[in-house]
């Protein structure tokens, strides 16, 4: 068997770690009746922060391209948890809206993703944490 290199074994572990939390994140939201997906989460997080949001705005706040935001926005715009909106100034860009529904996910979802977000972290210190965060912002950056 061939030797994994460090960047090798990298690339493995942050994918295992990110379909880990997918997974956990996608059984929790269906069995509290939630039916949606952690990118799709991750669209109405930003507009439970500021709702009637350009479609540009999402793509960068989510670091999605725009033909993943289009189709993010499109089946949440199905499911009846957004809608698109005229901006008022500008009949050419389309802001996009929560609607009653998904205001209405908010508290049950976001409790959800917090109560996952401590048990990901528990026996993690501050100092652990602020450590990786501090190199998976460098990484970032670097591949930016």
């Amino acid at each position: 068997m061939t030797e994994l290199h460090n960047d090798e074994v990298f690339n493995i572990l942050t994918g295992k770690i990110s379909s880990a939390i997918n997974r956990t994140f996608l059984r929790a939201f269906t069995n509290q009746g939630i039916e949606i997906t952690t990118e799709q989460w991750s669209v109405l997080a930003c507009l439970w922060q500021k709702d009637k949001v350009t479609q540009q705005a999402l793509c960068k706040l989510t670091s999605k391209d725009k033909p993943s935001m289009t189709r993010l926005i499109d089946k949440l715009e199905k499911a009846n948890l957004v809608t698109r909106v005229s901006d008022h100034y500008d009949r050419r860009i389309n802001l996009i809206h929560l609607t009653e529904t998904g205001n209405a996910l908010e508290m049950k979802a976001t409790e959800i993703v917090n109560t996952i977000a401590s048990k990901t972290l528990n026996n993690i210190s501050s100092e652990e944490l602020n450590t990786v965060r501090n190199v998976l912002k460098k990484i970032i950056v670097n591949l930016d």
